[in-house]
Parts: structure tokens; C-alpha cells; sequence
């Protein structure tokens, strides 16, 4: 499995996931639209807390 490739595919979904249950919570009024900043944030800054977790993404 090549690590490089997982990020690059990884990132864009973070970021469209984010944005998605931001848009959402938003327009429902509801505010669990917050939960949407964690994967935006780690799309954006390219941080998998998941990753770290289960060593899966590690380059090392």
C-alpha cells in the first residue's frame, strides 16, 4: 500500500466531509455543525488523528 497515495486520497475527503457537515448543520440550524470544524481543520493542516492512532498512514 503506498502511504503517499492513502494521504492524497485521504485529504480531500477530510476537507469535503468538513465542509459538508458544516453546510449541513447549518442550514438544519442545528449546532452540531461544530463536529465539521475537526475534519476540515485536519484536511486543511494534513493531520490525521486516525492515522496516529492506528499507525496505518505512518511513513516510517
Amino acid at each position: 500500500m503506498d502511504v503517499n497515495k492513502l494521504r492524497k486520497v485521504c485529504r480531500p475527503i477530510r476537507i469535503v466531509l468538513g465542509l459538508a457537515l458544516i453546510g449541513t448543520g447549518v442550514y438544519l440550524e442545528n449546532p452540531w455543525f461544530y463536529l465539521g470544524v475537526l475534519p476540515l481543520i485536519a484536511g486543511l493542516a494534513n493531520f490525521c488523528p486516525a492515522c496516529i492512532i492506528t499507525k496505518k498512514c505512518d511513513v516510517a
